[in-house]
């Protein structure tokens, strides 16, 4: 029996699209022919604009600071990414808060403190918290850079800005680490782990894309996006709130894309809400250490609504290193963490020594070790007084630079 005409014209029309469907359309393998190009700046590529130009990536258009602020004051959460270390990012955030604090009251959301650290930072809002414990407090929760954030800080104190601590605390995240939460376990928030682009983006940034081994870093990551998107989302509900916008400091892989704290935060509760990313398209000769190879994934997406196109400056990346990452306690300054092949570790400083002095100058703080840090040049040496358990140790450091 010969089929119908008709069936047979719509079975070819089928077959037909089909088959175009499997050449055009992303799939595993083939997203290439519909990802944004340029690393999601479709019509313009990053590395053509010129140094401080601002770019409106969905439409490929430069323009002034002027115009970009007028456009970004219509959203209720203005996200602006940084590279942690890169000063010329800082300041990128600096002017856009300044501009927005001249016209709408606003609030600044900050990746470097975690919530558990709110009531110290609405003790520094009210004036009742001093520089130097809101100094240790940052290096407690975020760690040394204190001064590339310090002109931000300074800004929000002059003009009464309120600060909000993002991150996840140590506690849940240690009971993360531990095991999943169960269905309904409210110690987390809510994590949504199907979106395949956010997924594939920051695989690639660990290293890979299929190995079992990634995903505790994975789910952690989720963890601390969630947990941001989501105090994000409690300031937007707050009545307290409502004439606020909020101004939200993260690196710029929690913003990039927009799957990250955006899209989270929007799941939560929707608003309107802007990108801004400082951009970096060329890494100094002496700054190549520095970067992170990751590998090419073509994600379909515009990567920000604006790029800042901004240089790569790092302070004090020549000057002499001990190698630890330092924590405030009540007992004084204690060595979080030591690095591998560093001045400490040579030295025969352990995670865990506490120091109580340097060159014979009491530690009080994290603040006084960076001071005398400062004025330290390459081999110069210094004795360090530190106890490590019940004994008192006397270790000299030597300060090499790093080889490379």
């Amino acid at each position: 029996m010969n089929p119908n005409p008709v069936t047979q014209t719509i079975r070819i029309i089928l077959t037909t699209l089909f088959l175009f469907w499997l050449l055009v359309f992303p799939r595993e393998g083939y997203s290439e022919e519909f990802a944004v190009p340029n690393h999601g700046s479709p019509y313009r590529d990053l590395g053509n604009l010129g140094m401080g130009q601002i770019l409106h990536l969905p439409t490929g258009i430069v323009v002034s600071l002027e115009q970009m602020i007028d456009s970004i004051s219509a959203s209720r959460v203005i996200y602006i990414g940084e590279t942690h270390d890169n000063i010329e990012a800082h300041k990128v955030q600096l002017q856009i808060i300044q501009l927005l604090a001249e016209k709408y009251q606003l609030a600044i959301g900050l990746e470097m403190f975690r919530r558990s650290a709110q009531e110290k930072l609405n003790l520094w809002h009210q004036g009742q918290l001093p520089q130097k414990e809101f100094k240790n407090l940052f290096h407690t929760n975020w760690g040394k850079g204190f001064n590339l954030y310090r002109p931000i800080f300074e800004f929000a104190q002059s003009k009464n800005l309120p600060l909000i601590g993002l991150k996840s605390t140590r506690e849940v995240e240690n009971t993360f680490r531990a095991g999943d939460p169960a269905p309904g376990d409210t110690l987390y928030p809510e994590i949504d782990d199907t979106d395949t682009y956010h997924r594939a983006f920051a695989m690639s940034a660990f290293g890979g894309h299929k190995s079992a081994a990634l995903e505790k870093p994975y789910r952690m990551l989720l963890l601390w996006e969630e947990t941001m998107a989501q105090t994000v989302s409690e300031f937007l509900r707050n009545p307290a709130n409502k004439d606020k916008k909020l101004v939200v400091l993260a690196g710029g892989f929690h913003i990039q894309y927009g799957f990250g704290i955006p899209k989270r935060a929007y799941r939560r509760m929707p608003h309107n809400y802007s990108i801004v990313q400082p951009s970096i398209t060329e890494i100094p000769e002496d700054l190549k250490d520095r970067e992170m190879e990751v590998e090419k994934v073509f994600i379909p997406l515009y990567a920000s609504d604006y790029a800042w196109k901004v240089e790569y400056k790092v302070p004090g990346h020549n000057k002499v290193k001990l190698g630890v990452r330092l924590v405030q306690e009540k007992e004084g300054v204690r060595i979080k963490f030591v690095a591998e092949n560093s001045n400490a570790q040579t030295a025969g400083i352990k995670n865990g020594d506490l120091l109580l002095s340097m060159d014979g100058t009491t530690l009080s703080g994290v603040d006084d070790v960076l001071k005398l840090l400062g004025k330290k040049k390459f081999d110069d040496r210094s004795t360090f007084q530190l106890q490590r358990d019940t004994k008192t140790l006397t270790v000299e450091v030597v300060f090499k630079k790093k080889k490379k």
